[in-house]
């Protein structure tokens, strides 16, 4: 066989990979977009408590069997971010949107948006990052030379160095 065949077939291979992700990719972003609506119908906002927070399996999870089955077989096999949470009496385990559990405080009690078992977003709780732009603008405002002594400052006046 000629080096143009193998290059030839290689390539056909290799346009019918891309148009079968293409179009598979459609068909994620339409279930996708089609979830979300779903869950931004139910959503409710709770005041919680957060207990303790993991990333683990389904199955190790106390779920009930009925809803460890309608997850899809590739979500059961990875590690999804579970919170253990106190909502009124009772302690229960949710899952979590990955932006969600990074910002989560732990031993706190927040004020969350959850659809089911599932926890969608934090109300007004700010990042980190957040916070520093806040810091940031709040400092840009103000002259360097009339600008209140930081910690450093007075630490420095203090201990005279």
């Amino acid at each position: 066989m000629d080096w143009w065949a193998i290059l030839l077939i290689v390539s056909i291979v290799l346009v019918i990979a891309g148009v079968a992700i293409y179009f598979l990719n459609n068909w994620a972003g339409k279930k996708q977009a089609q979830q979300s609506d779903i869950i931004a119908q139910h959503k409710q906002t709770v005041s919680l408590y957060v207990i303790d927070k993991k990333k683990d399996k389904l199955a190790n999870a106390n779920f009930p069997k009925e809803m460890v089955a309608q997850v899809p077989r590739m979500g059961r096999m990875f590690k999804m971010p579970l919170v253990k949470v106190k909502i009124g009496p009772q302690i229960m385990t949710m899952m979590c949107e990955e932006n969600t559990y990074k910002i989560l405080p732990v031993k706190k009690t927040v004020s969350v948006e959850i659809a089911g078992a599932y926890i969608v977003g934090l109300k007004g709780a700010k990042t980190k990052m957040q916070l520093e732009e806040q810091r940031k603008s709040r400092r840009k405002g103000v002259n360097p030379e009339n600008a209140p002594p930081t910690w450093r400052d007075k630490l420095r006046a203090r201990f005279g160095r």
